[in-house]
């Protein structure tokens, strides 16, 4: 990604430059390398040259943007190159800043809990909105489920953005360990990244209250919908109503838009392409309306209802076509992620020599539970109970763990490449 990005400096950790995968010197275009917490050969000490930096302000200080990389659960991460902002630093509030603190309520007196490493950009611009503002944050160097109850806790937390993954794993710790902590300062309890299975929103509503908010954006900055929980009781699966940031279109795949309630990808319409693949131009273009360059998509799937709450099926790139049928595997993953002995589960197409593809369920299952012939009919019968049996996996694989990003995304694209033949 240094490489890929055309970084011209680098500040990085001794402990994460000691992991780099390439000298960083052998890198031309990188000419400031810069370390902390350490020395480390090739590299120049950040706080001793920041004291020899001037105190005296840039003439010209223009406020800058952040590009990001997409997580990979796709594909091979993506630089997301935002349109920059106008004017000054003084003169200018960050954007999102702009949204967040009076949507969130974050101020001076919040103290925010960052779960997930701060690369992504959910917890970046959180923490940073939050900063902004003169708030406390406290950043977790990695998820557990208890630890976050105790610092919940310990440190009275007000604010806090999760993924999916992270309210099954603490709903699935034992209830004496749930119990354990006072969560009752939680206000606003964000959460994002992947759809909540129903069944997990509303127990996470019956324990910390109607705190639970949803956003749906992406690290494009397409646009994004909102949703709080009085709104997500009412409306059980949606992502939130558009309108705020954006416009959603949904269409076929001839761009065609469709009526309400029919599937089809979700476009976003704003005044301007909000972005633009770093270095990829055909990966730009292909992510445009063909017919309205403004209306851009980030390959999720979905539809609107009558009041235009918007609810997602699926990705594109995760659609199984089984017989000639579409088949969205989320929706067996939320029922199988609901099951006692589940941990962690993945649904995936495989090669089929009849169907095209065959559905496939991959399970991780919790400690003391070993998978076999009889959990896998359990497991099998569990969800075949609950949704159409053409939806429903043929057979299910158990593995130690599931390939999921710091952030809690499941990287499809890995568990996947174990079923193609090279």
């Amino acid at each position: 990604m240094v490489d890929d990005c055309e970084a011209s400096a680098l500040v990085v950790s001794a402990d994460a430059a000691a992991a780099l995968p390439v000298d960083p010197t052998e890198l031309p275009k990188v000419r400031c390398r810069l370390v902390f917490g350490g020395t480390v050969d090739g590299y120049d000490d950040y706080e001793a040259v920041l004291a020899q930096q001037s105190d005296e302000p840039l003439e010209s200080q223009p406020r800058g943007q952040d590009m990001l990389y997409s997580s990979g659960t796709t594909g091979r991460p993506k630089g997301i190159k935002p349109q920059l902002p106008e004017g000054q630093v003084h003169e200018t509030v960050d954007p999102y800043t702009a949204v967040f603190a009076p949507m969130y309520g974050f101020d001076a007196d919040t103290v925010y809990l960052c779960p997930a490493p701060l690369y992504h950009a959910a917890p970046l611009r959180f923490c940073g909105t939050v900063n902004s503002v003169g708030g406390t944050v406290i950043v977790m160097d990695r998820f557990d489920a208890a630890e976050a109850l105790a610092l919940i806790e310990r440190h009275r937390v007000t604010h806090s953005q999760w993924v999916p993954t992270m309210f099954v794993r603490m709903l699935k710790l034992p209830s004496e360990i749930r119990d354990r902590y006072d969560v009752s300062s939680m206000r606003v309890a964000i959460h994002a990244a992947a759809p909540c299975p129903v069944e997990v929103k509303r127990a996470m509503i019956d324990w910390w209250g109607p705190v639970i908010h949803e956003y749906y954006a992406s690290t494009e900055g397409a646009g994004a919908t909102f949703i709080d929980s009085a709104q997500a009781l009412a409306r059980p699966g949606s992502v939130g109503r558009d309108g705020v940031l954006g416009i959603v279109h949904i269409c076929d795949e001839a761009g065609h838009e469709l009526p309400t309630g029919e599937i089809g990808t979700v476009y976003w319409e704003r005044d301007q392409v909000p972005f633009e693949y770093h270095n990829d131009p055909v990966k730009t273009a292909s992510a445009q309306h063909p017919d309205h360059p403004t209306w851009t998509t980030s390959g999720d799937i979905g539809y609107l209802d009558d009041d235009r709450f918007l609810y997602l099926t699926d990705r594109a790139a995760f659609t199984i076509i089984s017989g000639g049928v579409n088949i969205y595997p989320q929706e067996s993953e939320n029922v199988l992620t609901l099951h006692p002995k589940v941990y962690d589960v993945a649904v995936i197409g495989v090669p089929h020599d009849e169907m095209g593809e065959e559905v496939k369920a991959v399970v991780q299952l919790v400690d003391g539970v070993t998978g076999n012939a009889d959990i896998e009919r359990e497991l099998l019968d569990y969800v075949r109970e609950r949704v159409a049996h053409y939806k429903a996996p043929r057979s299910i694989d158990f593995v130690d763990d599931l390939p999921r990003t710091p952030t809690g995304k499941l990287v499809k694209h890995t568990l996947r490449a174990r079923y193609v033949p090279a």
